[in-house]
């Protein structure tokens, strides 16, 4: 089964594009830390390290 392209992952990522864009975006937008990034997408259910939040920023 193919993924809608809408949830596709980028080439080396585990995580679609959707979930980096949102942690990168509240990350500069609201002036929060990787470890604040990484409690607000553990509240939604998304289990990502506070290393892979500074990756991706």
């Amino acid at each position: 089964m193919k993924m809608p392209s809408s949830l596709a992952r980028p080439k080396g990522f585990r995580f679609p594009r959707e979930i980096i864009a949102y942690a990168v975006w509240a990350y500069h937008r609201f002036a929060l830390s990787s470890a604040d990034v990484e409690d607000l997408l553990a509240e939604r259910g998304v289990i990502v390290s506070r290393e892979t939040v500074r990756l991706w920023v």
